[in-house]
């Protein structure tokens, strides 16, 4: 992993961006001296400058960090103007979802000419790292979902996939968690453009855990080529790795912007590979520990209360 990666940690009055180093954490506005970056949003949107001050200020070795151990850490941006979701975006996951569900499997829409397509998250359904998600009362089928999730660090629009990459600032690991049994309205017909209901099973409270830290894009040559797994209860449930994508993230931020403006601290999550709770008939229940790795990023926990 390269020279340091960005955090928010609780502070006494509230968040605070802060810059790992080795084991030590520290307050990012007193380490790049300006009140400007004592938030997350306040050092993405003077990226990439900010990264070159962090360059800067980590090679003078500062002394006045605390240990990475004592910190309290919340999700590394707070709050996203945006949070954008690639759905059926691994062909594997596309393909158990259709069986379970008793429907062919569709053409792969990116043979057949199609675009990436997202769903939204609310911003506020953000969790923290270790944070416990109370969900299983307002879910009966809740469902985990690890996810690559890419930091927009410059205002992005009309961007050509080649050229994408270039406005991300960083990458984190999400867990993507799904209510299944309120993705649809029973109340609406199974043919009516209103059966689906995004909203309910993509963004309660808890419904995004984002985290550790943010790893500048720098440290990760290639996105396209990093194991992601996640375990419930230390029980394998998904083993891919992001090559596997249907539309790698270049395409989906090329497709995003082309309607509208990526903005810094805007989140995508790029999709998740087979091994959801809905394809194996099993859900998340009350005391689950749910852990997500992916490679160079590092490791994710919640509780599920």
């Amino acid at each position: 992993m390269g020279g340091y990666r960005l955090a928010n940690y609780q502070g006494a009055n509230g968040p605070r961006a802060g810059i790992i180093i080795g084991d030590s954490i520290f307050d990012a506005a007193k380490l790049l001296g300006s009140t400007s970056y004592a938030t997350m949003l306040g050092i993405l949107e003077d990226w990439p400058r900010t990264a070159d001050l962090i360059q800067t200020a980590t090679g003078s070795r500062p002394s006045d960090g605390f240990p990475l151990a004592q910190a309290h850490l919340r999700a590394p941006v707070l709050w996203p103007s945006a949070i954008y979701c690639a759905g059926a975006n691994y062909r594997d996951h596309a393909a158990e979802m259709a069986q379970r569900l008793g429907r062919p499997q569709d053409p792969d829409p990116k043979a057949s000419g199609g675009q990436p397509w997202h769903f939204l998250k609310a911003p506020h359904s953000v969790a923290d790292p270790g944070a416990s998600i109370a969900a299983t009362g307002y879910s009966k089928k809740l469902d985990w979902e690890v996810e690559l999730a890419a930091v927009i660090g410059r205002p992005a629009k009309n961007v050509p996939a080649e050229r994408a990459l270039d406005f991300v600032a960083g990458y984190t690991c999400a867990n993507d968690l799904s209510a299944r049994d309120l993705s649809k309205r029973l109340e609406a017909s199974e043919k009516s453009p209103f059966h689906f209901d995004w909203t309910g099973q993509k963004s309660f409270d808890g419904a995004c855990p984002l985290g550790p830290w943010i790893v500048p894009a720098d440290d990760i040559p290639d996105p396209q080529d990093l194991s992601l797994k996640l375990w419930v209860n230390d029980v394998p449930k998904q083993d891919s790795n992001t090559r596997e994508m249907i539309f790698t993230l270049a395409e989906q931020i090329a497709q995003l912007s082309r309607g509208m403006t990526l903005y810094p601290g805007d989140v995508i999550l790029t999709g998740t590979p087979a091994g959801v709770g809905t394809g194996r008939g099993e859900f998340l229940k009350a005391g689950d520990v749910v852990k997500i790795e992916i490679e160079r990023i590092g490791t994710l926990t919640n509780i599920i209360v």
